[in-house]
């Protein structure tokens, strides 16, 4: 009997550290948001919440000379933002999206993975109108591209051939030495090539 009891005792510790193990971040019992109650339902969202955690930590340590300090701002509305997948037709693909990006974003940005050497792009046949491109191994694969004073993070995307990134407003198409890139909504495509010595 006492060794019936101390098996049964040991599976129901199994099981409370099971659950506490897969439980997300954040408090299920407090939850508000219908997304929010999905994932405290859902393994692979639970295992995405924690990920995202852990590189938001590492952000954190990163970003601490940060100025002005973004990052616990642009967090704030993510959360927000993965919260409105409950519009979606298919919500649960609508978190994961969220928070694959959410993840690849953090750590293109604050370098948390490899990253290639800056890539030059002279454009319109004018040294000085040109986009220098960072590649980090992301999943999805991103690059962060700046112009003069502005910068965009783009994500890899599906392309017939080469390789196409697409940011907010931004894209660049890649194809041996060769991109078409299009800088802010509705502006002309610029043609491209690599700057002598540069390379992905």
């Amino acid at each position: 009997m006492r060794r019936h009891l101390t098996s049964l005792f040991a599976l129901l510790l199994c099981c409370l550290s099971t659950t506490v193990l897969a439980a997300p971040t954040f408090d299920c019992s407090k939850t508000t948001a219908s997304i929010e109650t999905l994932i405290c339902q859902d393994a692979e969202l639970t295992a995405l919440d924690h990920k995202l955690a852990g590189v938001y930590k590492a952000a954190l340590r990163k970003a601490k000379r940060e100025h002005p300090p973004v990052l616990k701002a642009s967090q704030r509305g993510w959360v927000k933002g993965r919260n409105e997948c409950w519009k979606s037709d298919n919500k649960h693909a609508c978190a994961k999206e969220s928070y694959v990006r959410r993840i690849a974003e953090l750590q293109a940005s604050y370098r948390l993975v490899a990253a290639s050497a800056p890539v030059t792009y002279i454009c319109n046949g004018k040294v000085a109108d040109q986009v220098i491109a960072t590649y980090f191994d992301t999943e999805p694969a991103t690059l962060i591209a700046e112009r003069g004073d502005s910068t965009s993070l783009m994500y890899q995307a599906p392309a017939a051939s080469g390789t196409r990134y697409v940011g907010r407003n931004e894209f660049l198409w890649e194809h041996q030495g060769e991109a078409t890139i299009q800088w802010g909504y509705g502006t002309p495509e610029m043609r491209c090539r690599i700057g002598d010595g540069a390379s992905k």
